[in-house]
């Protein structure tokens, strides 16, 4: 799938929650992108180099939204773009969540922090299945919750118990007495590690999307890499490159 530098246009920009932006972009990346891919963002202040990637919350034709949180001077500019703007993209970079292992299966997707936004596709993509929304916010400041409720059924757990299960999706999915074939989840470390745990536990198949800090975000710089079972054949250690062998790993094949 090839990868491209291109001038995209704002379409529109809205806040979301607290720190928390949607910005619809036009661009022919829109075209090739699958869910659980990401796009680089580049600042218009030459003295910041390197891009921030940002997951894909939802693929339209010939555009694309992405959701994320202000987090620095970077994301601080991108917050301030208006429809009409330029916006210099790179993608669709990385691997997208396998969906031809999702088919015919009990599907949970589950989603924490900003990893919530790329669920939003990825069950967009498993229209007509068996599917059930897991996301877990910090509180009552839910993003994008109206959304995965359009698409199915979405069990929330905050950590102060504001709203849904009190605690984390873990709790979420056993208390609504949840199961399932397969798993796709993106979020914090911990989060993936316990549901790494949980899937061995269970005997299910999960697949995440790792979070981490990147810096070309095409695999050439070793900036994101995670320990692996496997001998990477880039940098002959076991490693994996998060930015172009992932985001998407199965997680017994990665470390946490």
């Amino acid at each position: 799938m090839a990868k491209r530098k291109e001038r995209a246009r704002v379409l529109s920009q809205e806040c979301l929650a607290p720190g928390i932006y949607s910005m619809w972009i036009e661009t022919g990346i829109a075209k090739e992108a699958v869910p659980g891919q990401f796009i680089s963002l580049y600042s218009r202040d030459g003295s910041r180099l390197l891009p921030r990637p940002i997951s894909l919350c939802e693929i339209g034709d010939g555009r694309l939204r992405i959701v994320y949180r202000v987090a620095g001077a970077g994301t601080e500019e991108f917050s301030s773009y208006r429809a009409g703007d330029p916006a210099d993209i790179l993608g669709p970079l990385g691997n997208g969540f396998p969906l031809e292992e999702a088919r015919g299966k009990k599907v949970l997707l589950v989603g924490g922090g900003i990893g919530v936004p790329p669920m939003l596709e990825t069950g967009k993509a498993l229209s007509g299945q068996d599917v059930t929304f897991v996301m877990g916010y910090r509180d009552g400041r839910m993003f994008l919750k109206e959304d995965f409720e359009a698409c199915g059924r979405l069990c929330v757990a905050t950590e102060d118990g504001s709203f849904g299960t009190r605690g984390n999706v873990l709790d979420a999915i056993r208390e609504n007495g949840l199961e399932a074939d397969v798993i796709f989840a993106c979020g914090p470390a911990p989060m993936l590690r316990a549901l790494k745990e949980y899937g061995a536990q269970k005997g299910i198949p999960v697949w995440i999307s790792m979070e981490e800090r990147m810096a070309c975000g095409i695999g050439a710089c070793l900036a994101c890499v995670c320990g692996s079972k496997e001998v990477d054949g880039h940098s002959h250690v076991r490693n994996k490159r998060v930015c172009k062998d992932g985001p998407v790993f199965l997680a017994e094949e990665v470390e946490l």
